[in-house]
């Protein structure tokens, strides 16, 4: 694989070779290397997970991956293979087409079906490149890129545009063309994001720092690590005492952390007690105030000892801002570094994070109303992040 890359990677002969076919109007006989080049959508984890997913693409079909990583993600992950780059070159001739592709644009796979009445065999001529759409609105038509029988037409065609925010592994593993590669891969399924992303996401210098600080400052000496995501995608929706009782409620039935006790100011003395660090991830520090002041004007029924701490407060999602994405990346990782975590119903940011740390988490139902629920936060099945928006 790093030999492959290497070879035909940007600013190689292959590379040059094959970007000279972009202007053409179809394909003229085969090609040294055929590309997959990756567009960004959503956020940080949506890119995670998606980048993840093109990748292994890219090595069931003999291609080579590039990243547009962009301004917004610049210098927050090393380069993944020795003595080569997956970025993609600044001067690549499509280069002003990458942010607008949408669904059904005319270059786009689906647009291609659907002027074809969903039958790829009559085309005669396969373009010099196709952009492939495979984000959560996508439609009818560019969701047929998992028809199995059409792969083969795809093969033909030396660049593909993707733009995805999705997890799509799992369909992968239901294309038969695939299927017998896969299972060598991976002989367990419920750990192939696992191996993905600590082979391809390692902190840059400057992550790094902020996670190697932050985890000596007030993890290293804890007993025990606990980590606490908590997303929220409408505030108005979920409001902020709902949701904290709702986290409580996982807290305690779960037996995440150790109860209060409010009859007393003091803690017994005990010689078995444990020291618990808990992380909390939030936009909001709501969340990290209630827990923090809980465990501070009580003492623990069994005299354990409690440190929370939240690396930052955003409030809002900055799109589109390098600094943002760093600390989005470094918090990732330090809840990843959890021997136990709580993560958010439908947020690509936990998947992320336990995935790399190889954790199957405690899912919080973040309420949308007035009501908690009974069962506040199942088990996960898998580390496997999910796919959101599946055909």
């Amino acid at each position: 694989m790093k030999n492959f890359i290497s070879a035909a990677g940007p600013n190689t002969e292959s590379y040059r070779r094959t970007s000279k076919k972009l202007s053409s109007s179809h394909t003229n006989g085969t090609t040294d290397c055929n590309y997959i080049v990756w567009t960004p959508s959503n956020g940080l984890g949506n890119r995670i997970i998606s980048m993840a997913s093109s990748f292994l693409y890219a090595v069931l079909t003999n291609r080579v991956l590039l990243v547009d990583h962009g301004a917004d993600m610049a210098g927050i992950f090393c380069e993944p293979f020795p003595n080569t780059s997956w970025l993609l070159p600044m001067d690549f001739p499509l280069t002003d087409q990458l942010h607008s592709l949408q669904p059904g644009n005319v270059h786009s796979y689906g647009h291609l079906l659907k002027m074809n009445n969903m039958d790829i065999s009559t085309v005669s001529q396969a373009p010099p490149f196709l952009h492939l759409y495979l984000a959560y609105n996508y439609d009818k038509h560019d969701k047929l890129f998992f028809q199995d029988q059409n792969q083969g037409f795809l093969q033909k065609i030396p660049w593909l545009i993707l733009k995805s925010d999705l997890y799509f592994v799992p369909y992968l593993f239901l294309l038969p063309s695939f299927q017998q590669e896969l299972g060598k891969l991976f002989p367990d399924k419920e750990a192939v994001f696992h191996h993905l992303a600590r082979y391809l996401f390692h902190p840059s210098n400057q992550a790094w720092g902020l996670i190697t600080r932050f985890y000596q400052a007030y993890l290293a000496s804890a007993d025990q690590k606990i980590g606490l995501q908590v997303r929220v995608f409408n505030r108005k929706a979920s409001p902020v005492s709902v949701v904290q009782k709702q986290i409580l409620g996982c807290i305690k039935k779960e037996k995440l952390l150790p109860q209060v006790d409010q009859q007393k100011l003091i803690a017994s003395p005990s010689k078995n007690k444990t020291s618990r660090a808990v992380t909390i991830a939030s936009l909001y520090p709501e969340y990290y105030e209630s827990i923090k002041s809980m465990y501070w004007m009580n003492p623990t029924v069994n005299g354990d000892v409690i440190g929370v701490y939240q690396p930052s407060h955003e409030e809002v999602q900055h799109w589109g801002n390098n600094i943002h994405n760093l600390k989005a990346w470094a918090e990732i990782s330090i809840l990843s570094l959890s021997d136990v975590l709580m993560t958010s119903s439908w947020s690509t940011f936990g998947y992320v994070a336990q995935g790399l740390g190889g954790l199957k988490p405690w899912i919080l139902h973040v309420p949308a109303g007035n009501q908690t629920t009974d069962r506040p936060c199942p088990r996960a099945k898998s580390m496997e992040p999910c796919f959101l928006t599946p055909p």
